[in-house]
């Protein structure tokens, strides 16, 4: 299956007819039936729909989709506007975008304590950003600015923040969040299956009408993304090829996000009007999957949306492009590692192209045999490479990518990448790969309809695009009509010289965006404040929901094959596909080559077969094989269809016996891990996340840093790594296995898996030790437009007694829309776009947790936010209300987290190496339902208040401001490689 990282941040949900392997040689019917519910609703469905979607139109042209999942007691949610970043006016770029940061902002009854007085000072607020808009004089535009920052103050007093989000966190609702895109914008919410009377009360409202109170704080909180997205790099790479793709077209002249000039001079009255032009009930569509009931459900939703009143929407069209018959080449700048795009413009969703397309790029890139996958990374030909596609309503497009090795050019990698595209138009494949590539569309498919949110993003996908339900599960069926000439035929029409082409390159971007702190006056939160609207909502009464917890040694079957190796298995409810792994409870602690050796083997062949056609043979059968070593565990398993299974199992074990040493393959697996630590320096998240991080918790000695240098790879034995490998079996291991046939699969292990009849014990471990925290400030000079910052404090020792305490607290105090933390740095102060503040419990007995607090913004705001994020961590904000909302989601995310299928075992491995072995989320839950205040007051006295940090700080050095910074602690400006241990001769021993 293939498992790109998209540069696209959405959930791409196709979608595509799942089945058994024995149903795939012949066509399914999808015929479309309309039907007529107990209430009298009408709804559409289609015939051998694996998702059982019922497509009801109101009579307001509100379209709703309803999918039934009742794996667990929740319901994803989306709510969808046909209105996206395609349809900003050009002189507001960024509009769509911003409105739906607003549409959390409340309503004439959410949200306000007095909405009339609060009307007027808004209707100040909105003329005076008109008059902003127009006026030229720099100076005149300050003194307007800070008439607004005035009037904005004493509207405030009159709001509550947040209370959109308190209401539906209150509910136990799980990511609660928006995204807007050139087409849609997409407003996202995960309730309890009990609270869809409330919630549905609440989303009533929130579209019902758009107020934009809390205005300049929130434009502020958006061009603080704004500049995320300058420091990123790979948007900017991905934006310059929409530019090439699409030069007099919106989705490629104007961004989502919008430019600066147009965020920093918005238009309120513009906002409003694609408000009332777009937010209408027949360019919207409500979607709910998950443990809910179609009738009653549908008649609630008619209840709380079918009052809305219909208008005519004309989405604009523009002219056809023009056809691209010379590549387009642009370069980006930036300082991370070098890359090269390569796409193909085409038509957009719906169309024959897509289709095709889709099935081409499979080929080329599928994660284990396309022709990119074995020609290119199998080969290590470059550092890395793939394809994906995306289709939007007007056009579409197929991009390929590909990162160079030490000393390669991106010209070679284009031309490496081209030559798979060449080899498609001249039919060079084989035959056999068309039809593997349908079934492992159709085996993705089948985990995809299991999951309640992927199948609401596909539905999602299909209402943004216009298009019948049927047509989209067709689209296997259809592509399994398509011969090998055709495809050689549509590449040679599709691929020629009509790409873009898109060079990121190191160096320092000129075209950056700074801008000066606008000097916000804190707002009003009124914490403490409740509307109208929101005591009636607490007023309602939801129907009981129970939290259900689980017997693990019950639940996990526990049994034995032969020479007593231990078998845990749980059983797939659901369809055919398996997961086998083979566990050792070592790892790179215990022995750093195996997880050298693990990577090794994946470029190895057999005394049979040649490293690309093993891959093809797992391919062929749709099984998959990984070999993956972690700090303390080293798993061995295969994955895929159940029938497959005894076929996958056995030419794993023959890879396992068989594995030859290439001196070759290895000079070039060295020369990757050698790139890829380059390639790695030049990762801002690496560096933060990963180095600085890991730097303040353990400094010189942590595993992070144990690595082998660059002299002891070069000396390493190909043949010692792969006797390494093959000498795994011989330690104590055991095996998990999830799916059915468990006798088949004993039959499998005990013919397959030969292994002597003693096994032997583990190595010792290498112990790290966590130092202790305080005083330190560790910088890293990097070219960004914001600065990122992170304070850690080493805890005690973890203790399962504080659990629900902890958890709690992240609720009220740190994590999420409606928590202290955001609220007050973010909402009332606008000093960061992220901010965020967690008591860290550890995931193994005997090791220390941590108190964590974080803040991205604007250098020149750096020491207001830590400052205020300090004053945070000092002197928490008691806030009953909020503790009491806090406390009912907590306990309602509870009761409805359902732990299923495989993550029922995962999960107890989790816990037992906690030392816990039971279902500890009862006591978690009975220990938060009798909380009070003092006791979460307690609870920050005891563990947060008063601790010492380890500064972690990433930004631009002349933009830094050090005499604020050496207020933390001593600075210390780190050298990335020292980081990392990178370029040393020699390196810490076992």
């Amino acid at each position: 299956m293939k498992h790109h990282q998209t540069i696209l941040l959405l959930f791409m949900a196709a979608a595509i007819i799942s089945c058994k392997s024995e149903n795939n040689k012949k066509e399914m019917a999808y015929a479309i039936s309309t039907h007529q519910d107990n209430n009298g609703f009408n709804y559409e469905t289609v015939a051998n729909d694996p998702t059982g979607l019922r497509l009801y139109t109101l009579d307001n042209g509100l379209k709703v989709y309803l999918g039934q999942n009742n794996e667990e007691p929740k319901i994803q949610t989306l709510i969808a506007v046909r209105a996206g970043s395609t349809y900003d006016p050009a002189d507001n770029t960024g509009l769509a975008h911003y409105l739906e940061h607003m549409v959390f902002k409340g309503t004439d009854k959410i949200g306000t304590t007095n909405y009339e007085e609060e009307s007027k000072l808004i209707k100040q607020i909105s003329d005076l950003y008109e008059a902003h808009k127009k006026e030229q004089d720099p100076e005149k535009k300050k003194a307007l600015y800070k008439q607004i920052d005035d009037v904005s103050l004493e509207a405030s007093k009159l709001s509550i923040a947040n209370e959109y989000d308190k209401m539906v966190n209150s509910l136990g609702a799980e990511g609660t969040n928006a995204f807007t895109s050139n087409e849609q914008t997409v407003y996202v919410n995960k309730i309890p299956s009990n609270e869809v009377d409330k919630w549905l009360k609440i989303e009533s409202e929130r579209f019902s009408k758009l107020v934009l109170r809390l205005f300049h704080t929130e434009l502020e909180a958006v061009y603080e993304e704004f500049n995320r997205g300058q420091d990123n790099d790979g948007r900017k790479q991905y934006f310059a090829t929409l530019e090439g793709l699409y030069p007099t077209h919106p989705y490629g002249t104007q961004s989502t996000i919008g430019v600066s000039e147009h965020l920093k001079n918005p238009s309120m009255e513009a906002i409003n009007a694609y408000f009332d032009k777009y937010y209408v009930p027949n360019n919207m569509a409500v979607i709910m999957v998950g443990d809910l009931d179609f009738d009653s459900t549908i008649k609630k939703i008619n209840k709380a949306f079918g009052s809305y009143e219909k208008k005519e929407v004309i989405h604009p069209t523009f002219p056809k492009l023009a056809p691209i018959e010379t590549p387009v080449k642009k370069e980006v700048l930036g300082p991370t590692s070098e890359s090269v795009y390569i796409a193909f413009r085409s038509e957009g969703k719906g169309s024959d192209q897509e289709m095709m397309l889709k099935l081409v790029d499979y080929m080329l890139a599928n994660s284990q045999a396309g022709l990119i996958d074995l020609n290119l990374n199998q080969k290590q030909m470059v550092q890395n490479a793939s394809s994906f596609t995306n289709f939007d309503n007007d056009y579409g497009f197929h991009l390929l990518y590909g990162s160079p090795k030490a000393e390669q050019s991106l010209d070679e990698v284009r031309d490496l990448l081209l030559a798979q595209v060449d080899k498609i138009k001249k039919g060079d494949f084989e035959d056999w790969l068309l039809d593997a590539v349908i079934n492992d569309m159709r085996l993705s498919q089948i985990q995809q309809y299991e999951n309640g949110s992927a199948t609401a993003y596909a539905y999602l996908d299909a209402f943004i695009g216009n298009q019948e339900w049927d047509n989209r599960l067709k689209m296997l069926d259809e592509m399994k009509k398509i011969t090998k000439q055709e495809v050689i035929d549509f590449a040679n029409a599709f691929y020629g010289n009509n790409y873009v082409e898109v060079h990121k390159l190191k160096g320092e971007d000129t075209s950056i965006v700074k801008v000066e702190n606008p000097g916000i006056t804190p707002i009003e939160l009124n914490r403490g404040k409740e509307s109208e609207f929101l005591k009636s909502l607490n007023a309602m009464v939801s129907p009981d929901l129970k939290p259900q917890f689980i017997d693990y040694k019950t639940a996990i079957k526990e049994s034995k094959i032969d020479k007593g190796l231990k078998l845990s298995y749980i059983e797939n409810p659901n369809n055919d596909i398996f997961d086998l792994n083979i566990i050792f409870d070592m790892g790179q602690d215990n022995d750093r080559m195996v997880s050298l050796a693990a990577g090794y083997l994946d470029y190895l062949g057999t005394n049979k077969y040649t490293p690309e056609q093993l891959k093809q043979e797992f391919y062929k059968i749709g099984v998959s094989y990984n070999v993956f070593s972690s700090n303390d565990k080293t798993y061995v398993g295969i994955s895929g269809l159940k029938e497959n299974l005894d076929a996958g199992l056995a030419l794993l074990e023959h890879l396992w016996n068989n594995a030859e040493p290439n001196q070759e393959a290895y000079e070039k697996y060295v020369e990757s891990i050698l790139k890829d630590r380059e390639d790695g320096k030049t990762q801002k998240g690496n560096i933060f996340w990963n180095g600085l991080m890991n730097y303040g918790q353990y400094g010189d000695n942590s595993r992070l840093r144990n690595i082998y240098s660059q002299v002891e790879l070069k000396a390493m034995s190909p043949t010692e790594l792969v006797n390494k490998i093959k000498e795994m079996r011989a330690y104590k291991h055991r095996i998990f296995y999830y799916g059915n046939a468990i006798d088949d699969v004993k039959v499998a292990l005990n013919t397959h898996h030969n292994i002597p009849e003693t096994l032997l014990d583990y190595p010792e471990k290498t112990e790290y030790t966590n130092l202790e925290t305080g005083g330190n400030v560790y910088f890293v000079d990097y070219d960004m437009v914001q600065s990122e910052i992170l304070l850690v404090a080493k805890g005690e020792d973890l203790d399962p007694s504080k659990l629900a305490a902890s958890e709690l607290f992240n609720t009220y105090f740190g994590s999420g829309l409606s928590s202290i933390v955001f609220q007050e740095i973010r909402e009332s102060k606008s000093l960061a776009y992220s901010a965020f503040s967690s008591y860290s419990n550890a995931n193994e007995a005997g090791k220390p947790n941590y108190t964590m607090a974080y803040v991205g913004t604007q250098a020149n705001k750096l020491e207001q936010a830590v400052g205020a994020m300090m004053e945070l961590m000092t002197n928490m904000p008691e806030a009953e209300d909020q503790f009491n909302q806090a406390k009912e989601a907590t306990l309602k995310k509870i009761a409805s987290e359902r732990i299923t299928k495989s993550n029922i075992f995962w999960t107890y491995e989790g816990l037992k190496k906690q030392g816990i072995d039971n279902d500890n989320r009862k006591e978690i839950y009975d220990a938060i339902d009798n909380m009070t205040m003092e006791d979460l007051k307690a609870f920050f006295n005891e563990n947060i208040k008063g601790e010492e940090y380890n500064v972690m700080v990433i930004g631009n050095k002349k933009d830094m401001d050090f005499d604020a910074l050496s207020k933390l602690g001593t600075i210390k400006e780190m050298d990335i490689d020292y980081l990392f241990n990178y370029n040393q001769p020699e390196t810490l021993k076992q």
